[in-house]
């Protein structure tokens, strides 16, 4: 038989960056001699939250989960002997990435490109940031404006970029279901070309070529069919979106052009190698239909449930997709599922039930409105909890986890310390002195110029894309670039969800949560204390908030007091807060590798205060190595991804709390009787 002609592969990419510009530009043009296809930059938390590697907030943050780039000079030696002009580059950026932008086209002109040939994607969708990662830094309505001078410029500058992508991969992670996905997703679109339309930048003529560059960025979970049926309910809600309410009449222009990432969240600690099956049943969903398949594709490693990936691990993800790409036949036919009652069933179903909650989002005004009234943060938080709900009572399995746990010794594990990559801890100080020596080699008075134009920018209604392009050359930083418009416009703290989601987990009379409630009850009489007051606290700047929502609201199912300030806290902010609720025990969480520096210095300010006593809990993905040493330094217990048993971890946080205050203990089964 014959062989078919095969379409082209989709962009393979994998999401990487760490420690300095100079190490991750090599570990790009490695991984391009591999055969990837695109870039997918990731920066680090100071960064993606406009601060400087020398501000108190960035400490133990710099080049841990990402790239830091300070100012042009990073970005040069980022993309060295990586012609742009030719390169498709991904940027996840979002508060920022007006700046980052900036900064990549200068870095372009500078290598003599043509800058309205270069191609890729920033990320840009700062409402997910509210509801799901936390890398936001001013209020909805000046990120809006952020937002719509971008893509104004880019349709005039740099006519086949991508400046935005919005997504809802987070929001998956988040615990948002496929209709809540769809739905929160299509309306932050329409709030974005609201708001573009209505600047007046963009003639009528022109609006196609808005539309046609508006990208999405979309999570793939294991559920592959459900996840397959989802993207073309994806793509018949923007066909119409763009159709009706915009009038967009070239078909080629209201396409759904996606790129995924598949659940990386979902990943697992306990039997990491199961990973792998699983990372292969995502990426078929976003493959496997050719009328919905994804532009862009990166997939995670194995292990990133441990730590962060090594070169190894990536390169283990890149050939998962060059296999299905270049060995299989999947690209050679049709679309599988045309003409599939079961498939078109679901599709219509997830197309109605996500209209309707889009229906819901314009009523309140729009996804701006719905986010600043805290209704979709409510909505997320309350999904995770039923899903999590439905992991610890066994409804929902998850190999390896809470079924199929016996397991032989895994060779990929056998050493933990080495089966991640670690991040120097004296990377640090070497970025930041080599930010100071920027600092004093640029010419300070052009910067400090460029700046004050930024502001007058700001505080006027111009587009501020070109005072921005001026600031990257002029060597100002990126703090110093988002401190300038946080003085005009202010920063956000994004309602955290946890006051307004339902109880997920029944409190009856001999449920586990039942006796949990008992002893957090008892506890607090022989305390003569009332109730007991857990703090939930997030020091530095990791947003993924998803795991310290879930422990806050079932603590408070529990019967705990919780105190829960939010996101991107000091450890002198979550001491005093500490201090001045007379709490009985702070729980700390961190995703972003910052947990070695950040932990000890709360431990400190805390024996320094003289309240020491009160135990400390530390969560987050630690390897085994750092969580003896947290627990050297005074840690009373170290929960990480295997500990899925959210009102186990609140029993063992009494246990701690009786044990700091020599109480002896309880008996479970006596209590629960």
């Amino acid at each position: 038989m014959a062989r078919r002609p095969k379409d082209r592969p989709w962009l393979m990419r994998t999401y990487a960056g760490h420690s300095t510009a100079e190490a991750s530009n090599a570990l790009y043009r490695r991984n391009l001699a591999k055969g990837q296809t695109g870039l997918s930059v990731a920066f680090d938390l100071p960064t993606q939250t406009g601060y400087d590697p020398d501000h108190v907030l960035a400490r133990g943050e710099v080049g841990r989960v990402g790239v830091p780039v300070s100012h042009l000079g990073d970005m040069r030696r980022l993309f060295e002997d990586i012609p742009l002009e030719r390169t498709n580059t991904s940027m996840t950026i979002n508060a920022t990435a007006m700046w980052l932008l900036a900064l990549y086209q200068v870095v372009a002109d500078e290598q003599g490109a043509d800058v309205s040939l270069l191609q890729g994607t920033t990320q840009n969708d700062i409402v997910k940031e509210y509801l799901s990662r936390g890398t936001h830094v001013f209020p909805p309505v000046p990120s809006l404006r952020l937002t719509t001078d971008m893509i104004t410029y880019t349709v005039h500058h740099l006519p086949r970029w991508n400046p935005i992508n919005i997504c809802s991969y987070h929001l998956q992670e988040a615990g948002a279901t496929p209709v809540q996905e769809i739905a929160y997703a299509m309306s932050t679109a329409i709030a974005v070309l609201d708001a573009v339309f209505a600047s007046g930048r963009i003639p009528g003529d022109r609006r196609g070529e808005v539309v046609g560059r508006i990208s999405f960025f979309v999570n793939a979970g294991v559920r592959f069919v459900e996840e397959m049926c989802k993207m073309r309910a994806f793509s018949r809600i923007w066909d119409r979106v763009t159709r009706e309410r915009y009038g967009i009449e070239d078909a080629k222009q209201r396409r759904f052009r996606y790129g995924v990432q598949v659940n990386s969240l979902g990943l697992t600690e306990a039997q990491p190698e199961n990973n792998v099956q699983r990372i292969v049943l995502e990426m078929l969903a976003v493959t496997l239909s050719k009328d919905a398949r994804a532009r862009a594709v990166q997939l995670p490693a194995w292990n990133e449930a441990l730590g962060l990936p090594r070169p190894w691990d990536q390169q283990w993800s890149l050939r998962i997709q060059q296999v299905l790409a270049h060995e299989s036949d999947l690209l050679e036919y049709p679309d599988l599922f045309e003409g599939s009652h079961v498939v078109e069933a679901e599709v219509k179903a997830l197309v109605a039930e996500s209209l309707a909650e889009m229906d819901r989002i314009e009523a309140m005004g729009g996804a701006m409105a719905a986010v600043e009234s805290g209704y979709l943060k409510s909505e997320l938080v309350s999904s995770h909890a039923a899903r999590r709900a439905r992991i610890e009572s066994g409804e929902e399995r998850i190999v390896g986890v809470n079924c199929y746990e016996s397991t032989e010794p895994s060779p990929l594990t056998a050493d933990l310390d080495t089966a991640i990559m670690t991040v120097d801890p004296a990377n640090e100080a070497r970025v930041v002195a080599a930010l100071d020596a920027w600092r004093a080699a640029r010419d300070e008075e052009r910067a400090t110029a460029s700046v004050a134009a930024l502001v007058t920018a700001a505080e006027g209604t111009g587009n501020l894309m070109e005072a921005t392009v001026a600031c990257a050359r002029a060597g100002v930083t990126t703090g110093e670039w988002a401190q300038a418009l946080r003085g005009v416009f202010g920063e956000f703290r994004a309602p955290t969800g946890v006051g307004g989601a339902p109880v997920a987990v029944s409190a009856e009379s001999g449920t586990p949560l039942a006796a949990v409630r008992d002893r957090v009850t008892r506890t607090a009489v022989e305390l003569g204390s009332g109730r007991l007051r857990l703090l939930v606290g997030k020091p530095g700047l990791d947003g993924h908030s998803n795991g310290a929502e879930q422990i806050a609201v079932r603590a408070r199912d529990a019967g705990f007091e919780v105190v829960y300030q939010g996101i991107r806290l000091t450890p002198e902010q979550i001491v005093d807060a500490a201090l001045a609720e007379d709490v009985h025990c702070v729980g700390l969480s961190i995703l972003s590798g910052s947990h070695a520096a950040l932990v000890p210095d709360v431990l400190v300010r805390l024996r320094q205060a003289g309240a020491g006593e009160i135990p400390v809990v530390v969560g987050g993905i630690i390897p085994g190595a750092d969580a003896a040493a947290l627990r050297e330094a005074g840690v009373a217990a170290v929960f990480t991804p295997k500990d899925f048993g959210i009102t186990e971890i609140i029993g063992r946080i009494v246990d701690e709390i009786r044990t700091a205050n020599k109480l002896g203990p309880l008996d479970p089964l006596e209590v629960s009787a």
